[in-house]
């Protein structure tokens, strides 16, 4: 059957069940035994010992189902904008509210089973929501946030990973409607839906509150396997007491039973120093701010591996995934990929969804994550800076500038990284280089008020500690990744001015409590 065959064929049957459906409204009380003997035929029809010439009556559920396959073909068919449109009339002229329902309904269900297939596929919500504001809109994120979060009221909360959790958390908070409403599923039931979202005023007409539903099922429905980082939700270990960290444990020191906590409380303090670094007006305030913060992440990070050692805690690598966007995106990759090299961590980059996996140890991917968070609102407020370029002839060379900006920046900071992690080993590693000395308190001479404590690990070696470890993460980006990794071109510098800003702009940015590089851009 053809294209026009089978849009009048459902135009047919929709008509025909309608009218069905009136006169058995009218004519019910009339018709008495003869009625509901018809009607229990017609339910019969097609099934077994249905007779010759009997006809299935297919049900608004099946009507409003073929609509919705019909209009996702012709969308990703783009030659088909008619079939599109002819089906999306199907599904939203007719406003009778038991039609209006069963749309709701069909289309709830099914954007809710493709949110869990795409988790099943390596997806996180937040990563969901991003990739698909990035293919449709604002709106359609919005919608897939709402599938999300009605889909979660379904799991046990404990058997929730934490990082999901807070991921599913932002989402909630982000939502208009949620805030304006209280409440999590904000639209009622699942019928009531599109009417809801369509009353909010999203929308001119209801023809566009069912298209932005089917753009954002086609959108869910097409993103790309990933590697899965987080177990899936009602899959997670269920967080006993002894996991809370409520009982004492014999044999455990107590810096160690209280490592997680410290860990949450060290995460606090640094993102705090960042922030204010990052919206103060005075730079020599935010250079401060900066350096101590830094600081901070290289204790940190040796600091918590250490720790995992003395007290026995099996430690495995893992991934996090880091959105890196346009534009210059090439350059922001290789900065990401040299902070991850300097804190023993490596990086994975899947340009079709603009996210880059680093792969380590869970207190090097959170130094990565932070510290390269900050260098990059640095490298941008610099570029701001140093406004527009044109050349000579009056045209404008700031994508040049700022793209040989950025690669110059990246190359820079990497050096001045491998230096400052350098430093903060060898620190280390004369802190633990021998039991002989005594295991008192140690002022931090930085003003830190002693966040360290007893210097952890002492007698232990530590080059072959942190070399294992780096063994460790390359073979869990071998597992994780296979044969299926290829490797790209780097970005290139094309702008002198822009190269020479850059590399001065990262000797000017403070790394691990090292002073800024004065008169070093070259």
């Amino acid at each position: 059957m053809g294209k026009a065959g089978r849009q009048r064929r459902l135009r047919q049957e929709k008509e025909r069940e309608r009218r069905r459906a009136h006169q058995a409204a009218g004519h019910g009380q009339a018709a008495g035994h003869g009625q509901a003997s018809g009607t229990a035929g017609r339910e019969q029809a097609g099934g077994p010992g249905a007779g010759p010439g009997t006809e299935h009556v297919p049900s608004q559920r099946d009507l409003a189902v073929m609509a919705i396959g019909e209009v996702l073909a012709a969308l990703r068919d783009g030659g088909r904008r008619d079939a599109f449109g002819e089906y999306l009339d199907v599904l939203a002229i007719e406003r009778t509210p038991g039609w209006t329902q069963t749309v709701s309904l069909s289309l709830v269900e099914f954007l809710r089973v493709t949110v869990t297939r795409a988790w099943e596929h390596g997806w996180q919500p937040a990563e969901l929501v991003r990739e698909v504001g990035r293919e449709r809109s604002a709106a359609h994120a919005e919608m897939a946030g709402d599938m999300i979060t009605d889909e979660m009221r379904g799991y046990p909360a404990a058997r929730v990973d934490a990082r999901w959790a807070a991921q599913v958390a932002a989402i909630e908070a982000s939502s208009p409607a949620r805030r304006a409403s209280g409440r999590t599923a904000w639209w009622g039931s699942d019928a009531e839906y599109l009417g809801a979202w369509y009353a909010s005023g999203r929308d001119a007409e209801f023809i566009g509150t069912v298209a932005t539903a089917i753009e954002t099922l086609d959108a869910l429905g097409r993103v790309p396997v990933l590697e899965k980082l987080l177990p899936l939700p009602g899959t997670a270990a269920p967080i006993t007491p002894e996991r809370a960290g409520v009982p004492e444990r014999a044999g455990v020191p107590e810096r160690a039973r209280d490592a997680e906590p410290a860990d949450e409380r060290m995460l606090s303090r640094i993102r705090a120093l960042l922030s204010k670094a990052e919206s103060t007006e005075f730079s020599e305030e935010a250079e401060a701010l900066s350096a101590r913060a830094q600081e901070l992440m290289a204790k940190y990070s040796i600091d918590h591996a250490l720790l995992a050692a003395q007290a026995g805690r099996a430690e495995e690598p893992g991934g996090r995934r880091i959105a890196v966007d346009n534009p210059y995106e090439a350059p922001k990759v290789a900065l990401l990929q040299t902070v991850a090299q300097a804190n023993r961590s490596r990086t994975v980059w899947s340009k079709e969804v603009g996210l880059v996996t680093v792969i380590g140890f869970p207190a090097d991917l959170d130094a990565v994550e932070l510290l390269f968070t900050s260098l990059l609102v640095q490298a941008n407020t610099a570029m701001v800076r140093a406004g527009g370029k044109r050349d000579a002839y009056g045209q404008s060379r700031t994508r040049a500038f700022r793209q040989s900006f950025l690669v110059s920046y990246a190359i820079r900071i990497g050096e001045r990284l491998s230096e400052a992690t350098a430093h903060a080993e060898r620190e280390a590693a004369a802190r633990t280089s021998g039991s002989d000395h005594d295991d008192t308190d140690h002022d931090d001479s930085n003003g830190g008020g002693g966040d360290h404590g007893s210097a952890p690990g002492r007698g232990m070696d530590l080059v072959p500690f942190l070399a294992a470890r780096e063994e460790a993460v390359d073979d869990a980006v071998d597992a994780m990744f296979g044969t299926r990794l290829t490797r790209g071109r780097s970005p290139r510098a094309t702008d002198a001015e822009g190269w020479s800003s850059g590399r001065a702009a990262a000797d000017l940015a403070s790394l691990h409590n090292h002073a800024q590089v004065a008169g070093k851009a070259r």
